[in-house]
C-alpha cells in the first residue's frame, strides 16, 4: 500500500512527524513517500516557508502578525488558487498513492483536491494534527470535513478539532508520532556508549539546552550566567543545523567551570537518552520538543524570549492543562536561578510503537 506524506519545512515538527511516519508504515511492509508541495511548487510559497523559519529564528512575536495573514488569506484553500503545481502533481502521481496522510495545516485543503482531481476521487484522505492543545495558534486550516479521518495524539487535540468543526466519528485520539527510540527504553550499555562518545560524565548531573531544526537558540546566553556558579553540573547544548553558535561554545567552554558538551545534529537514540538524564530541558514551546520531553517525563523550562509564536502557545496551554505549575521566561540568563530548584515536568506514557496510528490507516486500504 503506497502511502503519501503532505509535509513542510516551516518548523522541524512536521519533518519530524512525516519522517517517522514513512519509517513506521514501511516498518509494516508498506511503500512511503514525503512529498514538500509548499517548497516544490510556485517559487513564492517556498519563500513563505523561508521567511517562516527566518521569523522563527530572529523575531517569534512577528508571527502573531504573518500567521494571522495566513489564517484569513487561505491561499491554499482551493485547488483554483494554487500556482506551479504541474510538475509536483506529476511527481506524486508516479508514485500511485493508495492514501495520502497531511501533517501540515495549509496542506489539507487545495493540494487534497489537486491529488484527487489528477490520480482518483477516491483516494483516502487523512489528517495527522501534531498540535497539543486548543489556543490563538491552532489554525483553521487544520479542519476539512471532508477528509476520511482527523487524528491527533492528545484527547485535547481532538477537542480543538471537534469545536472547529471536525465530525465526531472522524476523529480519533491515536497518540504521539515520534521516532523510534522514544517508544524503546535506553539500554545500559547503549547509555554508556553515548556517553563515553561524548565525554558526558554519568554521575553528574545534566541541564539540556535544546534548540529547534532551525538552529533556534540562547545557549550563548545562558552559559554566560552560569559561568561563575560553582554548583555540580554539566551542560548539553544542541545547537541542530546553527554552526556558528556551535563554533562559539567550542571557543570559550574551556574558560567554563563547568562541563559543556556542544552538538550538532543527534540521532533519536541520543536524543532520548539525553531527554530522559536531564535533570531539566531548556528549551521553546514547538509542539515536537514538548512531545518529546512530555513522553521521555523531562522537566522544562520554557523559553520565550524574543516572544512567544501563535503555534508554541497551544502547546503552552496543553503544559497548563496537565501541571498547573509551569516555568516560563523572556530572559535566558535567567535559567541561573532555576539550577537548584525541582522543576516541573509531565510523564504521558505511550505504546510501544504508534500502533493505533497505524491501525487508523490500515483499516482505510
Amino acid at each position: 500500500m503506497n502511502l503519501l506524506i503532505l509535509s513542510s519545512s516551516t518548523g522541524g515538527g512536521h519533518n519530524m512527524r512525516a519522517s517517522a511516519l514513512k519509517y513506521w508504515w514501511e516498518q509494516n511492509g508498506g511503500s512511503a513517500k514525503i512529498s514538500h508541495p509548499l517548497e516544490n511548487s510556485f517559487q513564492l510559497y517556498k519563500l513563505g516557508s523561508n521567511f517562516y523559519n527566518f521569523v522563527q529564528k530572529y523575531y517569534p512575536a512577528f508571527h502573531n502578525v504573518y500567521f494571522h495573514f495566513l489564517e484569513f488569506a487561505c491561499l491554499h484553500s482551493k485547488k483554483s488558487k494554487i500556482l506551479g503545481a504541474r510538475s509536483w502533481l506529476k511527481d506524486v502521481s508516479l508514485f500511485d498513492p493508495k492514501i495520502v496522510v497531511s501533517v501540515h495545516a495549509h496542506l489539507n485543503h487545495g493540494y487534497i483536491d489537486l491529488l484527487k482531481e489528477q490520480i482518483y476521487e477516491r483516494l483516502k484522505v487523512v489528517i495527522y494534527c501534531g498540535e497539543l492543545a486548543d489556543g490563538v495558534g491552532f489554525s483553521r486550516h487544520w479542519i476539512n470535513p471532508k477528509a476520511d479521518l482527523f487524528l491527533g495524539p492528545f484527547q485535547e487535540t481532538c477537542k480543538a478539532a471537534k469545536d472547529r468543526g471536525m465530525p465526531i466519528k472522524k476523529t480519533l485520539e491515536v497518540g504521539p508520532l515520534l521516532r523510534p527510540a522514544f517508544y524503546e527504553s535506553t539500554d545500559d550499555s547503549i547509555k554508556l556508549q553515548i556517553f563515553n562518545k561524548y565525554k558526558i560524565h554519568p554521575d553528574c548531573p545534566i541541564i539540556l539546552l535544546g534548540t529547534g531544526a532551525n538552529g533556534v537558540n540562547r545557549h550563548l546566553e545562558v552559559l554566560l550566567s552560569l559561568r561563575n556558579l560553582d554548583t555540580n553540573f554539566q551542560v548539553i547544548a544542541l545547537c541542530g543545523s546553527n554552526r556558528k553558535t556551535f563554533s562559539k561554545i567550542q571557543a570559550f567552554k574551556e574558560k567554563l567551570k563547568f562541563n559543556v558538551i556542544p552538538l550538532l545534529t543527534v540521532n533519536d537514540h541520543e536524543m532520548a537518552l539525553f531527554l530522559r538524564e536531564a535533570k531539566f530541558l531548556f528549551a521553546r514551546p514547538g509542539a515536537g520538543t514538548t512531545t518529546e520531553a512530555v513522553v521521555c517525563g523531562t522537566p522544562m523550562i520554557f523559553d520565550l524570549s524574543r516572544g512567544v509564536m501563535p503555534q508554541e502557545v497551544n502547546n503552552l496551554n496543553f503544559w497548563e492543562i496537565r501541571n498547573s505549575k509551569i516555568i516560563k521566561t523572556n530572559k535566558p540568563k535567567n535559567v541561573r536561578q532555576y539550577i537548584a530548584q525541582d522543576i516541573p515536568s509531565i510523564k504521558i506514557e505511550i505504546d510501544s510503537t504508534p500502533k493505533r496510528l497505524l491501525n487508523s490507516l490500515e483499516m482505510l486500504s
